[in-house]
């Protein structure tokens, strides 16, 4: 699992996911690109869900546990970076990795 640290909290994802997910954040960050970034927790992590809401001075740290980068999925990239445009922000529920074809 990895870990994307937001300030003081620590959220734990799938290595691949956080991948992806970190490149867009870089990206919207990157132009000065405020967004919201929502997920859901499964129900052994006792369910629910969070927001962030993501800004320029955001503190950030990533922690993968691979000492190997992922191969990152172009269409899944363009997908989350269409979908954090939203007034809902990236919400990760909406944007599964798409299936290999």
């Amino acid at each position: 699992m990895a870990s994307l640290i937001y300030g003081t909290e620590t959220f734990e994802f799938e290595d691949r996911q956080l991948a992806h997910v970190k490149f867009v954040i870089s990206q919207k960050l990157r132009r000065q690109e405020s967004f919201l970034l929502s997920w859901s927790y499964s129900l052994a992590l006792g369910s629910g869900r969070s927001s962030i809401w993501l800004n320029e001075h955001s503190h950030l740290h990533f922690r993968f546990n691979g000492s190997k980068p992922p191969t990152l999925n172009q269409v899944w990239l363009e997908r989350l970076m269409t979908a954090s445009f939203s007034v809902r922000g990236l919400d990760l529920d909406e944007v599964p990795e798409p299936q290999e074809q």
